[in-house]
């Protein structure tokens, strides 16, 4: 392992932001987090834990070690007539590990296909899309403790899932560093094409029959379509969540804005798409400077080049306060800010 001083992050997150690590290290294996936790002279430095930094907004440089994990692997570890047990290490990209399961015909993971990022941030964040989310897939995960070095393996249940959250970004945030998951996949499975455009693509792709690597092959082409690929223009996928209000709320809003959709999602709550409100409120395809909101997703804020953290994190703002003011809906940003 090698430390390295005032480290640049700029190849270390997708925003493109030239924010620095006082001190910066990479490590390939649980034991040699173990071992870098352990010694005594970085015991007492504040510790930042940074995997493929899809969704993070560096405001200001980092004076802490960073840890980025690079644990690899992945690897079948029990199977019986319908599911399959799959390991993979926290450093693992997360498409590869799509296409791994994708290309043996394991199913539960296509709808999640090119998502930005790595297997050990999926869990932390709950990633979602088109229906489907990390934790329909989970089996457990694997996390080092910060304080004691201690490998410990969470239960499903013990990661306290939530709405593109979990327990490492409530109760444990910043107390355990992932170092892998395990899923379990379906070699029988139900696809889940309902939401979104997943049908309609297959349809303009012509597929006969429908399979997990079509519906993959249609996520993907939905992703390319709408969003930006962050190695041309820095982007965090989606900066907000999709707010979820209450009926009675959601009910006015029809009154006002017929064609505002809504999804319902239990306990009298309907979800409504972040983007959309934000395109209505009159964002998409704004520029200013090298930043702006991107003109195919709402959703999605840019850097174009040269842009700040800062600069990026005050048109958030600044949007947040307009959906408010012509909604009543406050959006609450899915990417972390630092």
């Amino acid at each position: 392992m090698q430390i390295r001083p005032n480290f640049s992050l700029r190849h270390f997150n997708t925003f493109g932001l030239d924010s620095s690590a006082r001190f910066f290290v990479e490590v390939s294996s649980a034991t040699e987090l173990t071992e870098i936790l352990a010694d005594q002279v970085w015991k007492h430095t504040p510790k930042f834990i940074l995997g493929g930094g899809s969704n993070v907004l560096f405001t200001r440089d980092i004076d802490a070690l960073v840890i980025h994990p690079a644990i690899k692997g992945i690897e079948k570890i029990k199977e019986d007539d319908l599911h399959v047990c799959v390991k993979a290490g926290a450093g693992e990209i997360w498409h590869d590990f799509v296409m791994y399961c994708v290309d043996r015909n394991y199913g539960g993971v296509e709808n999640l296909s090119l998502i930005p990022g790595t297997v050990g941030a999926a869990p932390m964040q709950n990633i979602g899309a088109y229906g489907v989310e990390i934790k329909d897939v989970i089996h457990s995960v694997e996390a080092v403790s910060i304080q004691t070095g201690d490998l410990t393996i969470f239960s499903k249940e013990e990661c306290q899932f939530g709405y593109r959250e979990s327990v490492f970004k409530r109760d444990l945030k910043d107390q355990y560093i992932i170092t892998g998951a395990t899923f379990v996949l379906n070699k029988k499975p139900v696809l889940n094409v309902g939401y979104g455009d997943i049908q309609k693509t297959l349809q303009e792709m012509n597929v006969g029959d429908v399979t997990i690597k079509t519906v993959s092959e249609a996520v993907m082409h939905i992703r390319r379509s709408k969003l930006p690929d962050p190695a041309v223009i820095g982007n965090a996928g989606s900066f907000f969540k999709n707010p979820e209000i209450a009926l009675a709320l959601y009910t006015d809003l029809q009154s006002k804005f017929p064609g505002i959709p809504g999804y319902p999602v239990g306990n009298g709550k309907i979800k409504v798409p972040a983007g959309w409100l934000i395109e209505k409120a009159g964002w998409k395809g704004y520029r200013q400077g090298a930043i702006g909101v991107h003109e195919k997703q709402a959703l999605v804020l840019v850097n174009y080049g040269g842009g700040s953290g800062n600069e990026i994190k005050t048109l958030s703002e600044t949007i947040q306060d307009s959906v408010e003011q012509k909604f009543g809906i406050r959006l609450n940003a899915e990417v972390n800010f630092l």
